[in-house]
């Protein structure tokens, strides 16, 4: 299963540091099922989007996943992709950029010529062969009118719901202040964590850890100052994390006031099964063990 995770820091810029594949001796690496790729994504001080990204092409060649990165943002987004659809290369790694907008996706959607058929001109944003970055430029259309986000975010995965197989569609959207997270529908989890700062101890640092040891984030700044994370699994011990419901969007402001509500409530109308679905987006979509 691709793992999403995005932080909110608010208003104030944090440091942090991220492993994309979390040492070499991970479960991932010892199985060999480390991700096909790898990458994160954050603005810059004057909002322009800066991602780090690659495919991880080889067992023997992950060298640039297991960097730590060290960089200062106030929104925060990673991934690691185990590929349903297109080739391992850039275009097909997330995040994916567009209209000044960061975005990350776990799931698969089919039939992707009726999707680009409802794009139109928009697949002049599309440079990869995915479902994903097809389904963010949905979001980006519906979006130019009124630049309202979450509402482009809901009456996207409407029409993809509508309109389209469907086996999962959770996603993260960033930008220099702002983060929403979508759910949709039960299939795989997410988690929201409010966290005070220091944690639940009230004077430690962040550190937390996906499975199997793929995207891990420190920050020592976040030992004095409070954040919302968003995970597809919850990445601490901290009692605070909460599941969305399906269906649930949930935001949060530049002031780290975080809103959701349930805002798809039907079932898709094509719904796909992991037997629907062919080997390697099965794969893709099965939930790995925990490491440790």
């Amino acid at each position: 299963m691709c793992r999403l995770f995005g932080l909110s820091a608010g208003d104030h810029p944090v440091r942090a540091t991220f492993w994309l594949l979390d040492a070499a001796d991970s479960l991932a690496v010892q199985s060999r099922q480390q991700p096909d790729g790898v990458g994160l994504g954050v603005f810059d001080a004057d909002g322009r989007p800066r991602v780090y990204k690659r495919p991880v092409a080889a067992y023997t060649d992950a060298e640039f996943a297991r960097e730590a990165r060290e960089v200062e943002a106030a929104t925060f987004i990673a991934h690691a992709r185990y590929a349903s659809t297109g080739g391992l290369s850039p275009e097909n790694t997330h995040p994916f950029s567009q209209a000044g907008r960061l975005f990350a996706h776990n799931g698969v959607l089919g039939d992707l010529p009726r999707l680009e058929a409802e794009l139109g001109d928009a697949c002049d944003l599309v440079h990869g062969d995915t479902d994903s970055e097809r389904m963010f430029a949905l979001i980006t259309k519906y979006a130019e009118g009124n630049g309202d986000v979450g509402a482009a975010i809901v009456r996207a995965v409407e029409w993809v719901a509508r309109s389209l197989p469907l086996y999962a569609a959770n996603l993260i959207v960033t930008t220099p202040s702002d983060l929403w997270a979508l759910r949709y529908p039960q299939t795989h989890p997410l988690y929201v964590l409010s966290r005070a700062a220091g944690g639940p101890h009230g004077d430690r640092q962040l550190d937390e850890a996906s499975a199997p040891g793929t995207v891990r984030v420190r920050s020592g700044d976040l030992a004095g100052a409070p954040a919302v994370v968003v995970a597809s699994e919850r990445m601490d011990e901290d009692p605070g994390w909460r599941l969305l419901d399906p269906g649930e969007l949930l935001h949060v402001s530049a002031d780290l006031q975080v809103s959701s509500r349930v805002a798809l409530t039907e079932a898709p109308a094509h719904p796909l099964s992991l037997a629907d679905l062919d080997a390697r987006a099965a794969a893709s979509q099965i939930a790995r063990p925990r490491s440790g």
